[in-house]
């Protein structure tokens, strides 16, 4: 016999998997500057779009 994992077992597994990342991202990156940051939303500001295929170049 095979020892089979249960289905709540896998999702919390799952789970235990995605806090352990973000508790690792979290320890080791910085926050971030929010002075720096680009616009979430630019629509309408009159800012030139800086990159990717809407830069125009």
């Amino acid at each position: 016999m095979s020892a089979r994992i249960s289905r709540p077992m896998v999702g919390f597994l799952a789970l235990l998997a995605i806090a352990l990342i973000l508790a690792v991202d979290l320890a080791t990156s910085a926050p971030p500057d929010l002075f720096t940051a680009p616009p979430a939303f630019a629509l309408g500001s009159g800012q030139a779009p800086g990159g990717a295929h809407c830069s125009g170049s």
